[in-house]
């Protein structure tokens, strides 16, 4: 099979940041790409100004580019942050502010897939106490995802570049997406399965995906070593993507990797147009 046979849409807050926001849709569909993804773009806010949130989807619908995944607020991203829903006090409050504003910016464009990136460890929290109040958060994410007709994505990240995420394996990020399930009856929680990260926790990628692309609600990629474009590192990403389509996975996969010192629109020179 390989790439060609692939649905692959553009992560616009790791590709293209050497321009504006609103100038990254249409430099994406100018690449060739169909469908873009963001992380939650207003780090500082959960709930941004209505004309902020108007001239992204202006973009997005000039661009004639489809949004298939957006993060909900996840407190300094890139930055220390790895997320707000299990951080007790004003950061689960900012997060449970941004549940509906996210969900129905995705519902505006069609989107109906919503990242929920699970937050640090606090020092001094119980973590048993943090996991109940992102339980409690999650249910209310998945509920207004429901809502849209969209699924809600739970994430593992990698130890070594996020020391105090408790997400950093695929068993514990699907342990998440049970629970979640079990809470609601919805059954609209999935894995984000990001094989950068899973690589960089040292998991077996085949087994990885043998045992949970059922439960695999979107893919993300990069290589390793570097986080840079397929064929960089020495990831083997076109024969797990070949494995995860016949296991059947068919869903779109994000390209969520560094561009290197090259303007990003020459980071795609892997990819068969």
């Amino acid at each position: 099979m390989g790439f060609a046979e692939q649905r692959f849409n553009v992560n616009l807050s790791i590709l293209f940041t050497e321009l504006p926001l609103l100038e990254r849709p249409a430099a994406a569909a100018a690449a060739g790409f169909t469908a873009v993804e963001l992380w939650w773009p207003w780090v500082d806010s959960p709930t941004p100004e209505r004309a902020e949130l108007d001239a992204l989807k202006k973009a997005i619908e000039d661009a004639g580019v489809q949004l298939t995944g957006l993060n909900f607020y996840a407190g300094r991203l890139p930055g220390p942050d790895r997320g707000a829903l299990s951080v007790p006090g004003e950061e689960s409050e900012k997060f449970r502010a941004n549940i509906d504003v996210a969900a129905g910016f995705a519902a505006s464009l069609g989107c109906t897939a919503l990242n929920a990136l699970y937050g640090n460890r606090v020092e001094g929290v119980d973590p048993a106490e943090q996991d109940a109040l992102a339980l409690e958060n999650l249910a209310l994410a998945a509920r207004a995802a429901d809502r849209i007709g969209a699924i809600l994505l739970i994430e593992a990240l990698n130890q070594p570049e996020s020391p105090l995420y408790p997400l950093v394996s695929a068993p514990a990020a699907v342990g998440v997406v049970d629970r979640v399930n079990e809470a609601t009856g919805l059954g609209n929680a999935r894995f984000l399965m990001d094989l950068y990260h899973l690589s960089m926790n040292g998991e077996d990628l085949p087994a990885v995906i043998e045992q949970y692309a059922a439960k695999t609600g979107h893919v993300q990629i990069a290589d390793n070593p570097g986080r840079g474009a397929p064929g960089s590192g020495s990831l083997p990403l076109e024969d797990l993507l070949d494995q995860l389509k016949k296991a059947g996975y068919d869903g779109w996969v994000g390209l969520e990797y560094k561009p290197g010192d090259r303007p990003s629109a020459e980071a795609f020179d892997w990819l068969p147009r």
